[in-house]
């Protein structure tokens, strides 16, 4: 697979021959097979467990102020659901919830009670059904997906059609080409640009250049949230978990206590925080949350 990157006009990096649709759904459907031969088997550990309910009250907080107590409807939309543990923090809260993803293995698995809210298939065929039916939703949830899609610009402009005129779609993407992860290149801290995986990751966001797709796209960006710079890591050689992959647990282990510890801490605090350090470019994953722009 060509490893090669182009910059896009909007500023995110993008694979230089990008595989066909086809070939991609292949891909897919033989991946999701063998995830469902076993590979959510895994168990998780309380402080990780901990660490899924942390990020997901945190943006709960930042879209909650959006939302009238008395709102009559509180749908969301969880677009490639994995786990499903996004449909059952929700559903718990109040919320109505669906979910689309390729398997329901990851939802069997770890929230089978929320098996009833999935629906499984081509996702992206499920949301042009979607949006063929005229539905729509306070919350769209996209997690870890706009880097998969061959054209994220695309999807993202497909997402306006399903967001309710006052509603917030929830969008997260690994923090990719960063700086961090360029100055650990540039001080041959590590060799490789690890963070290119096609066919997986297609795409290649940091704060600046994701708020200029989902703005070119017709949203506004209202707020981005980082979350733990994981990468900071491979700076030391005795935690470099790219040079060594038996310190990758510890590293792992590390950023949950720390995310954990920090989530402890009043609310606001911890928003302003993790939104300073995505302006900062720091931080292994960024989230926006953005909402239709007026027009």
């Amino acid at each position: 697979m060509d490893t090669r990157l182009k910059q896009h006009t909007l500023g995110f990096w993008e694979i230089s021959q990008k595989p066909s649709l086809e070939d991609l759904q292949k891909y897919y459907a033989d991946k999701y097979y063998q995830e469902g031969m076993g590979s959510y088997d895994i168990a998780y550990s309380s402080d990780e467990l901990a660490y899924f309910k942390s990020k997901l009250e945190q943006r709960m907080a930042v879209i909650q102020p959006y939302f009238p107590v008395d709102i009559k409807s509180k749908n969301l939309l969880d677009v490639g659901c994995g786990e499903g543990y996004a449909l059952s923090f929700f559903r718990e809260h109040g919320w109505k919830v669906k979910g689309f993803d390729f398997s329901s293995a990851g939802v069997q698995s770890k929230n089978p009670s929320c098996l009833d809210a999935l629906e499984t298939g081509d996702v992206f065929e499920l949301l042009r059904t979607e949006i063929a039916k005229g539905n729509t939703y306070e919350v769209v949830w996209l997690q870890n997906v706009l880097e998969h899609v061959i054209d994220p610009l695309d999807l993202l402009h497909s997402l306006r059609k399903l967001i309710s005129p006052e509603g917030v779609a929830v969008v997260t993407v690994p923090n990719d080409c960063s700086i961090t992860q360029q100055a650990l290149l540039s001080n041959q801290h590590i060799d490789i640009a690890f963070w290119v995986t096609p066919p997986d990751h297609l795409s290649y966001f940091d704060y600046h250049s994701l708020k200029n797709a989902t703005e070119f796209t017709g949203w506004e960006c209202v707020e981005m949230l980082s979350d733990f710079p994981i990468d900071w890591f491979l700076f030391h050689p005795k935690s470099n978990y790219i040079n060594d992959k038996s310190v990758g647990k510890d590293a792992h282990k590390a950023r949950v206590q720390i995310e954990n510890l920090i989530h402890k801490q009043p609310t606001e605090a911890v928003l302003r925080f993790w939104s300073a350090a995505a302006q900062l470019g720091i931080g292994r994953d960024i989230t926006a949350f953005i909402k239709p722009a007026k027009d």
